[in-house]
């Protein structure tokens, strides 16, 4: 499963962060190193997230 970091931007849109895991941290150290500090964010699978960005502007982030 390749995984994205999702969080929710100040202007209401979604950041989406593509983690290179050959990094050697873990998606969660690289989540809390790269989110933003106070910001939620989910792990999610790359498949969830839309190939079409058209619409990007209008993506939602939900709890």
């Amino acid at each position: 499963m390749a995984s994205r970091i999702i969080y929710p931007t100040d202007d209401g849109g979604v950041a989406v962060i593509i983690p290179v895991l050959e990094c050697g941290l873990t998606i969660e150290q690289i989540a809390a190193k790269d989110v933003p500090a106070g910001k939620a964010f989910k792990i999610v699978d790359s498949a969830d997230i839309p190939t079409d960005r058209t619409f990007r502007a209008a993506w939602e982030y939900t709890a």
